[in-house]
């Protein structure tokens, strides 16, 4: 038997990247998916954001490998409008499991007052997540049956690391440095209901938040040419998406059983340069 038979997953951002990698791999091992994106753009974020089409393939993608899936499009920072996205997905799969935080949004567009880019990346990255978890915890506790919460961060968050005064940049780091405390904190909150609550924080991950113009030019690079040096210690630039659905897949597991409150480097090294 797979490891998630049985199971639910609510996962966040699942129209493409980390998430639709985390959604397939959950689904290989058995469990049905909520998938949920927003599927729209952000005025202050400087790449495109998944679209429905995204969420679609994820949604195809997640029945290629023999599970169900319950998919919806909603904003991690409408807390109304994502608890009724995750009602419906608990109400048509069966309950929920395992709740992957991961929905995030990365580089800042320079067009927007940085007031207004500081602001959409806590709103997002941080209150995005405490929307999530408010929104499938309560079903996890009344069904009883334990679960895990596994927040996407990042090394930034870990390090300070690529603050540099503006608001898109001191933003994000602000918003995944936030991060660790929330997953300390629900720790305590919820191991009296035997639901284990994680964070991974990867470096560079080989996604659209990373690979697009913008940050190409921050770099003076090519979007889709080779990766500069962005402060791994091992040999590699960026990682791929398997790498993180890796340690997302172990702490959301059996044998993860006994973790929790941790925060997880999945970087290259990078916190340790």
């Amino acid at each position: 038997m797979a490891e998630h038979t049985g199971r639910v997953a609510v996962v966040t951002g699942a129209g493409r990247g980390q998430g639709r990698s985390h959604a397939w791999r959950l689904a290989e091992q058995g469990a049905d998916v909520v998938a949920i994106d927003v599927c729209a753009p952000i005025a202050s974020v400087a790449y495109p954001l998944a679209t429905t089409d995204d969420l679609d393939a994820t949604v195809a993608g997640v029945r290629e490998r023999g599970a169900r899936v319950s998919a919806h499009v909603a904003d991690v920072r409408d807390g109304e409008a994502l608890d009724a996205a995750v009602a419906a997905g608990i109400a048509e799969l069966g309950g929920v499991d395992i709740v992957l935080a991961n929905a995030g949004i990365g580089m800042a567009s320079p067009d927007v007052p940085a007031a207004q880019a500081f602001r959409d990346q806590l709103e997002v990255n941080t209150v995005g997540v405490w929307n999530t978890v408010q929104a499938a915890v309560p079903t996890m506790i009344e069904q009883g049956r334990g679960g895990a919460v596994v927040v996407t961060g990042s090394s930034v968050g870990l390090t300070g690391r690529g603050g540099d005064g503006s608001g898109g940049s001191d933003g994000y780091v602000a918003s995944k440095s936030a991060l660790t405390g929330l997953v300390r904190a629900w720790a305590h909150w919820l191991a009296p209901h035997a639901i284990r609550v994680n964070a991974v924080h990867p470096s560079g991950v080989a996604t659209t938040m990373v690979l697009n113009d913008a940050v190409a030019a921050l770099f003076d690079a090519p979007a889709d040419g080779e990766v500069p040096d962005v402060g791994n210690l091992l040999p590699v630039g960026l990682l791929d998406p398997a790498d993180v659905t890796a340690a997302v897949d172990w702490l959301v597991s059996d044998g993860a059983r006994y973790v929790t409150g941790v925060a997880l480097p999945v970087d290259a090294g990078f916190t340790a340069r």
